[in-house]
């Protein structure tokens, strides 16, 4: 059977990764190389659509950038100035080559293609409307949703009807669009997912991560603004802002986890502020021991900060292979067991009798710590305690993250106390949430609404969640239906 690492099933995952160039002569080969600095959003699919024109061209895949965008042939077979990409995770669609994107339509304006990171919040109750008007649907993505309301917009322009089209969702999205007219990026008005824009040459660049930029050797410009559209026609860029102003919200996550260590999110080092999280969480829950490991390769940052601040050695008690991929066979209990260390090993000797405080990034459903706990105290740990760089994850992400429903979060069913007994621990704490503004430079006030999106550690959605509260409310009819019967 062909399944998920267990180390890496037990870590929220961000959607997906776009980028998108104009006015380069080799356009396709630039988003492929963009796309392998962003892997990391998201590993199931890649694609690439190109215009040379005239004509889309699109080249879409199962499985990573590499393998499947490396080879002479795949680049040329997408010819022209002006090309997106994109990789990607699936919560919403099933894991198919129909929900690749970017997804493409011929509409009566012409070409469109669309990549999307980011969740539609109210995609099905879209979806629901457009199908009873007539729409036919070619995917189970929540992006198409945004097709079909630009398609069946009643706006004379291409751009009014994409604007119309985005004050009907709700949620998170950052997008890059391709017409015959020219590029379109755009952020929603919360700014929950990220996107940045940059230059090469006399070509302009959008991504998800400044990693992207660097990569390809771009400048980078600024972050696109929550609620900016910008759009680039013949190397000249237009900037509108045609919603309303509402206080920004970006996702707080980006910093703790999914962007790469080596990016700036807006204005913010990541790897500065994991390390900033690391010395705030020694302060926080201070404890005697003789080693701080991280566990590899996400906590690092945030060990090297805790480390830094107690005057603890930091080590590497934990070898992390980097030559496994995501998936492997595993045809028995076993064996599973077994391949745990395939991917992260006890380094056995810096370990024996040492009392060890582990840091990572998160508690998901807490089998990975418990994995992880029970392999110090086999390599020879005479205390294991555990400490986490972001607060206790006790509620489900509406916006673009791949979490597990509110039932298998271990944070939701269980207080930290009971938390430790889980993973075998001699001691667990969690940064707090207001520690975790303040490693942001940030104080988070009581008086208003956070400065950042949360809600995965304060229940704080800052939208409404139209297809979550519909599913709610059948799910209260189904029960009262089944104790009736």
């Amino acid at each position: 059977m062909l399944t998920t690492h267990p180390f890496d099933d037990d870590k929220l995952r961000e959607e997906c990764g776009i980028f998108g160039i104009t006015g380069a002569d080799t356009a396709s080969a630039l988003v492929a190389l963009g796309l392998h600095a962003l892997q990391h959003r998201g590993q199931e699919a890649a694609g690439i659509t190109s215009f040379d024109g005239d004509h889309f061209h699109t080249h879409r895949a199962m499985g990573h950038v590499a393998g499947n965008f490396d080879r002479d042939e795949v680049i040329r077979g997408l010819p022209g100035m002006v090309a997106c990409g994109h990789v990607r995770y699936s919560t919403t669609g099933e894991t198919a080559l129909r929900n690749v994107q970017p997804l493409f339509a011929d509409l009566a304006s012409g070409g469109f293609a669309i990549a999307h990171n980011g969740n539609i919040s109210n995609a099905m109750k879209l979806r629901r409307d457009l199908v009873r008007r007539g729409s036919i649907f070619q995917s189970t993505s929540d992006t198409e949703t945004i097709i079909h309301l630009v398609a069946t917009s009643a706006y004379r322009t291409l751009l009014d009807k994409f604007i119309d089209a985005l004050k009907q969702v709700e949620g998170a999205y950052a997008l890059i669009c391709m017409t015959p007219e020219g590029m379109i990026a755009c952020r929603d008005p919360l700014g929950i997912r990220p996107l940045v824009m940059g230059k090469l040459d006399d070509a302009i660049i959008f991504a998800s991560e400044t990693v992207a930029l660097d990569v390809v050797g771009a400048e980078f410009i600024r972050s696109i603004e929550p609620g900016e559209i910008v759009i680039v026609r013949e190397g000249q860029t237009q900037s509108i802002h045609p919603f309303d102003n509402v206080a920004k919200r970006p996702c707080i996550f980006e910093h703790v986890y999914f962007s790469r260590p080596d990016s700036i999110v807006d204005g913010s080092s990541v790897y500065s502020v994991r390390k900033a999280i690391g010395a705030q969480l020694a302060i926080e829950a201070p404890v005697e021991v003789d080693l701080v490991i991280p566990v590899p390769d996400s906590g690092v940052p945030a060990a090297i900060g805790y480390a830094q601040e107690s005057g603890i050695p930091f080590e590497l008690g934990i070898i992390r292979s980097h030559y496994v991929g995501r998936t492997f066979i595993q045809p028995g209990d076993k064996v599973r067991h077994l391949g745990v260390k395939l991917k992260h090993n006890a380094n056995r000797a810096l370990i024996a009798g040492k009392r060890v405080v582990l840091i990572d990034d998160s508690i998901v459903r807490g089998t990975t710590s418990l994995k992880i706990v029970q392999m110090m105290r086999e390599a020879g740990a005479a205390e294991v305690h555990m400490r986490i760089a972001s607060p206790p994850t006790r509620h489900s992400c509406f916006y673009g993250v791949d979490t597990p429903e509110r039932a298998k979060l271990l944070a939701a069913r269980m207080q930290v106390e009971e938390m430790r007994e889980f993973i075998h621990a001699d001691s667990l704490a969690f940064v707090s949430i207001d520690g975790l503004y303040k490693a942001l430079g940030e104080e988070r006030r009581q008086d208003i609404r956070p400065q950042y999106c949360d809600a995965c550690f304060t229940g704080d959605y800052p939208t409404t969640l139209t297809d979550h509260d519909d599913l709610a409310v059948e799910d209260q009819f189904q029960l009262l239906a089944e104790r009736v019967n």
